[in-house]
């Protein structure tokens, strides 16, 4: 593995792919619009998950006239159990595009670190939840998946330490002038698009800044972070914004999304564009991160 040795028990690139290709390829375009595909991709997750030995939760509720479902799965922790790293990622596509990069890249992270977990005895409980409905008509709406379940968990009090989204995470490229930025933060970032990006507001930075430690502790893949007002495009629009919303401490993990990839909701949002290389390296870091973040000694 480029610039890093792989270690026992490391993210599999070859399983990363197949989960690409799954969700983008032989089941393509899903999301209300197409339902049986948005079906056929939560069950494709909750197999997955079942095969790694998981009990898999459904939280169905019904808008546009479809059942729909967040499904989660959680590997319990050895010294604070009811305390939880969340990890999500949303498994719908954009209509009228098959959703590699957003979110199969993001989903597929989600299932090889999930599948990692359970071979390890983290301190708090880490839980992974697929959200359903990020994607337009739902986003920033009360049926957007994520804003049904971060308010659920809020109602029934769950002690969420962290909660991190990924969203786009499979496009790099060392060409220089290839990421774009808003107006300004060009002057201050690089050129290329060769990092993953960790985004929060105000009141994460300090959540953000422990993960940005940890991340850069743990791989030399490059990173970069910001922490600054949801009114920047971009920087609330994930699944994120919903633990925000219900004052929980939450960050966005991201290649950038539309600053880089050319293909953002469109119908080349296509499994080939994935770099899957530095993908690879980029969830290696991860979950090395994620690893070491649910070691940690958190206060009750």
């Amino acid at each position: 593995m480029t610039a890093q040795t792989k270690q026992k028990g490391e993210i599999d690139a070859g399983a990363l792919e197949k989960h690409v290709l799954q969700l983008a390829s032989a089941i393509g375009e899903r999301n209300v619009f197409r339902p049986a595909a948005l079906t056929a991709a939560a069950h494709y997750i909750e197999k997955t998950w079942s095969d790694q030995g998981y009990a898999v939760s459904k939280h169905v509720y019904e808008t546009h006239g479809q059942q729909c479902a967040n499904l989660e799965v959680t590997r319990r922790g050895d010294r604070y159990p009811e305390k939880f790293l969340l990890i999500g990622a949303h498994y719908d596509s954009v209509r009228g595009a098959p959703g590699a990069n957003d979110n199969a890249s993001g989903v597929a992270a989600l299932l090889e670190i999930s599948r990692l977990f359970q071979q390890q005895h983290p301190a708090i409980s880490v839980r992974f939840v697929a959200f359903v409905n990020e994607e337009p008509p739902f986003f920033m709406r009360s049926n957007q998946g994520s804003m049904v379940y971060a308010k659920m968990v809020k109602n029934r009090g769950d002690d969420i330490a962290l909660m991190v989204s990924m969203d786009c995470i499979g496009c790099y490229s060392e060409q220089p002038g290839y990421q774009r930025y808003p107006p300004f933060f060009g002057f201050f970032y690089p050129s290329q698009a060769n990092y993953l990006a960790v985004v929060s507001n105000l009141t994460s930075r300090e959540s953000m800044h422990l993960f940005v430690e940890q991340f850069r502790a743990a791989s030399d893949f490059p990173l970069e972070h910001l922490a600054t007002t949801s009114f920047i495009p971009g920087v609330s629009w994930s699944d994120h914004r919903s633990f925000w919303k219900q004052g929980y401490q939450a960050l966005l993990v991201t290649d950038t999304a539309f600053y880089r990839y050319r293909h953002y909701h469109r119908a080349s949002d296509t499994p080939d564009k994935i770099s899957y290389p530095m993908f690879t390296r980029a969830v290696v870091g991860l979950h090395r991160t994620f690893t070491q973040i649910a070691a940690l000694d958190w206060p009750a």
